[in-house]
Order: structure tokens, then C-alpha cells, then sequence
């Protein structure tokens, strides 16, 4: 089983010593968000957990205690640093900062264990193309010897964008193109390996791969082992990333970037800010009485070294 810290929300950012806690006693809670009553328990032992995933805009909370979990587990990092300033991330560090942080990183856990996340790309006034693709090729000439590559993407659409962002512009095909052609050539310059995620489109013809942002492959070749060959069922259609466990929980990110869709309700995210106990089982609140329990199926996608046949040598 694979353990995901960072797609409903930025635990690393704000909730570390909560993930500390839970490595240190071996166990955590996460509620269905579907079914929030459903509550899944999981066993947090190398012996259970394949790897542990992580995905933040800021890891300097956490670089002092990382070890903690990367002398232990299997570990593959992503770090979002995006073309948009306070106006759009507004509760992140300025980008130098994270640049020094995502540095930092590096040093500590090794380049190829690291993926750089310049997305979504949108457009507005303030951000048109070329300060988005100014910004690409700065952020590339330093982060590239840092990292093991970048994987972009474009903003998806959904219900309330347009009131957290009125001035976005549409980008069609036509615009993707232009974008996805331009940040190639950067990449090329730099020698940083560019890829899609969670797209229909690709664009292969400019020498930008089209694979998961977390594959089999890339974490066992980062963490130096090795895993059966699983089908990729990501977090939707278009996804190829390998399915894992996230342990976060929704309208819990006071990153309050505006256009994410993993917070619905700023007055939401306050109110589970508030219910955030470091001491609980679950990220945000407590058991409650009709609450259902079950232990979460844990089953390991690595191989078993001792049942490798000389093919697989």
C-alpha cells in the first residue's frame, strides 16, 4: 500500500507534526469522503507501507523531522512552485524562499526522489504568457539540478473558478499548444525532463512525455527497489498516476490558493483549522459514536525478491 500526505491538502505545510505523531505511534485514521462516518484505520510500518508520497508548496516545517520517515519508508517528494504571487497563493513563503527550501530537499533526500510541480498554468491580466514562461525559464535554470524533472498542467475547469478567478482567460487547444511548445524549448535548455499528468492531450511531438506524476517505476527507481507490474488506476479517467491511500482530508488547506478545488469553503477550511488536534488519529476532529471503524486493506505492490523467476532478471 502507498500513503499519499498531499492531494486533499498540504499536510506537510501546516500539519507536520500531526504526520510526525502519527509515523511515531504506527497507525492513522482517515474518514470516506463520501461516506465521512466511514473512518479506515492504517498500520504506518515499513513492513505495511510501500512508500510514502508527498506533495507540498512549502517543505520548510518539515526538514529538520523528514528523516524521520525517509530512514525508514520508500519516499517520493513533489514540490508545487507556480508562476502566481501572494495575490493568487496567498499563504505561502515568497519564491525565493521555497527555492532555497526545494535546495534544501534535495540535499537531504536526493534529486531523483524529487519532481517539480509548475502547475496549473492559466492566464489572466496580471499573469499573461510570456511573465508565466519568464518565470518557467528562471524557476528551471535553478530548480533543474535539483530535481529529476517537471510535470505541468493546465487549470481544469470547475463550478466556483469563476468567482474565485473572474478574469482567468479560457485556454483552448489551440492555447495549450502554444504554452506546452514554448515550456519544451525551456526544458530542452535547462535538460529537464517535462511530462503531463491527468490530461487527454499530448505532446509528444515536443518532446514532452505523457505518464503518471507518481508511477511504480519512478518511485522504485528513486528508492532503489522494485514493484509488481500494476495497472494505474489514478484519481480519475485521464489520470496514470498508481492508486494510494491519502490521509488528508477536504477544506482543511490554509494554503487558500484560489484555484483549488480541494477547498470549497474558506469559512469550511477555518472551521477545520479549529478541530485540528496534533494528538488525534484523525487530521481533523475525533472519533465520534457513530462513527464505523474498519482496518483499510493494506496490500504491498512490492516484489517479493524470492519469487523472482530468472525472466525477471
Amino acid at each position: 500500500m502507498i500513503i499519499n500526505t498531499g492531494i486533499r491538502t498540504d499536510i506537510i505545510n501546516h500539519y507536520s507534526e500531526w504526520l510526525f505523531n502519527r509515523f511515531r505511534e504506527g497507525y492513522v485514521y482517515t474518514r470516506n469522503p463520501l461516506f465521512p462516518n466511514r473512518v479506515n484505520s492504517y498500520v504506518l510500518h515499513p513492513d505495511k507501507v510501500d512508500a510514502v508520497l508527498f506533495c507540498s508548496k512549502n517543505y520548510a516545517p518539515a526538514l529538520s523531522r523528514l528523516h524521520e520517515i525517509t530512514d525508514r519508508y520508500h519516499t517520493y517528494f513533489h514540490y508545487t512552485i507556480t508562476a502566481y504571487g501572494a495575490d493568487i497563493e496567498p499563504n505561502i513563503p515568497p519564491i525565493l524562499e521555497r527555492i532555497r527550501t526545494l535546495t534544501e530537499l534535495s540535499k537531504l533526500v536526493g534529486r531523483e526522489r524529487i519532481m517539480w510541480r509548475f502547475t496549473p498554468i492559466f492566464e489572466t491580466d496580471r499573469y499573461p504568457a510570456q511573465r508565466i514562461l519568464n518565470t518557467f525559464d528562471m524557476l528551471a535554470e535553478r530548480l533543474a539540478p535539483h530535481v529529476s524533472g517537471c510535470v505541468f498542467g493546465f487549470i481544469e475547469p470547475f463550478f466556483s473558478l469563476r468567482k474565485r478567478l473572474p478574469d482567468v482567460y479560457p485556454l483552448n487547444n489551440e492555447r495549450k499548444l502554444y504554452f506546452a511548445e514554448r515550456l519544451a524549448a525551456i526544458a530542452a535548455k535547462h535538460a529537464l525532463p517535462l511530462q503531463t499528468c491527468r490530461t487527454r492531450n499530448t505532446y509528444e511531438q515536443f518532446g514532452i512525455a505523457r505518464k503518471g506524476c507518481y508511477t511504480l517505476d519512478a518511485i522504485g527507481e528513486a528508492n532503489g527497489c522494485r514493484f509488481r507490474n500494476i495497472r494505474h488506476t489514478g484519481i480519475d479517467r485521464d489520470c496514470l498516476c498508481i492508486a494510494s491511500r491519502d490521509i488528508g482530508w477536504y477544506d482543511s488547506c490554509p494554503n487558500l490558493c484560489r484555484y483549488c478545488n480541494a477547498n470549497h469553503s474558506h469559512t469550511a477550511v477555518m472551521e477545520n483549522v479549529r478541530r485540528h488536534d496534533a494528538a488525534s488519529p484523525l487530521l481533523i476532529g475525533t472519533l465520534q459514536e457513530n462513527d464505523e471503524f474498519t482496518e483499510g486493506i493494506q496490500t504491498s505492490y512490492l516484489c517479493d525478491e524470492r519469487q523472482l523467476s530468472i525472466f525477471d532478471l
